[in-house]
């Protein structure tokens, strides 16, 4: 409309309002790329989201490191490992979006997402989460072979390949955290400083998931678990029950429940001193499931104990300093 009546300024007023839309609706797009889509929406349309203050709200928290990254990327140029960082991030991170996530950060080749209010009912997190660990490793195949295409490469660094990931349920602050140049909404808190220990215990293990007692708990049986240990991990006070997710409620095979029932036999055993028994449990878990790394680590130590027995107040649990 080019005329300078009133149709014409009220043309003139529309055309600026459809630019100002276009213009806000590429800032929510591009801004979503970069923070979840959820929070970039409520912090635009809910400023009591951006409360300095923060709040106190019960969540599940993930992390997940790759393991074999190091040896995967040596020698590799920049370009390939953007390729390949990117492969594996959007192949991880699908689960977390699916089973309602917030992707908080991604450090390396790390991935850090929380569940919790006012995205996810309270009810609903801690399932969620274990869903989307358990969806994550079952992604690992699959992974695998798109790294093969997309490097036309085979070899061990690839097969090697593999998750360590942690998930513990609790107390955190939430809100937007920073500086007067930079903010961030994110999670903070013990459960924040639990979830890397979780993580990296799996190294311990030799597991691809350990899952705090909590978390377990509150997930309204939704997946089949088995108790690992008690473990007191670097800058805790205290002892924590550690889990494995072994698959979805009702979907593992009989020799998976049966190596579950001789490994905890054989927990039992350990923690009560019962050496030999002990040792018997754990290699018919290990008969069972080849090659399972909490069943090898167990025996390792009720070898180790029956030659050095633990002082009478032992509890069972084990110091993981590192």
């Amino acid at each position: 409309m080019t005329t300078g009546d009133e149709i014409g300024q009220l043309a003139a007023a529309f055309n600026r309002m459809v630019v100002q839309l276009r213009d806000n609706q590429r800032v929510r797009e591009t801004f979503g790329k970069y923070i979840d889509p959820r929070v970039a929406e409520g912090l635009i349309d809910r400023p009591n989201l951006t409360a300095a203050e923060g709040q106190r709200r019960v969540m599940s928290v993930l992390s997940c490191d790759m393991k074999g990254f190091a040896a995967l990327s040596e020698g590799m140029t920049p370009r390939g490992l953007v390729k390949v960082m990117n492969r594996y991030l959007s192949t991880m991170s699908e689960p977390i979006r699916t089973n309602h996530g917030i992707i908080d950060k991604y450090i390396g080749d790390s991935i850090m997402a929380y569940w919790g209010p006012p995205f996810v009912d309270e009810a609903d997190h801690a399932r969620l989460s274990c869903l989307a660990a358990l969806e994550m490793i079952e992604r690992i195949p699959t992974l695998r072979r798109e790294l093969l295409e997309l490097l036309g490469v085979r070899g061990t660094p690839i097969e090697s390949c593999d998750l360590w990931i942690g998930v513990p349920t609790g107390e955190a602050l939430v809100g937007s955290i920073g500086s007067d140049v930079m903010m961030s909404y994110t999670v903070m808190g013990d459960v924040v400083n639990l979830v890397s220990r979780l993580e990296g215990a799996n190294k311990v293990y030799g597991t691809r998931n350990l899952v705090a007692e909590r978390t377990v708990a509150a997930s309204d049986a939704a997946v089949e678990v088995r108790e690992i240990d008690r473990i007191e991990v670097a800058g805790y006070t205290h002892s924590e029950v550690v889990f494995e997710i072994l698959g979805r409620k009702g979907e593992l095979t009989p020799q998976q429940l049966s190596s579950r029932d001789r490994y905890l036999e054989g927990l039992a055993a350990y923690r009560a001193q019962r050496w030999d028994d002990a040792f018997r449990a754990l290699n018919a878990s290990l008969q069972e499931m080849p090659g399972d790394g909490p069943s090898t680590v167990l025996l390792k130590r009720v070898e180790s104990h029956k030659a050095n027995p633990p002082s009478k107040d032992w509890d069972g649990s084990w110091h993981i300093d590192k």
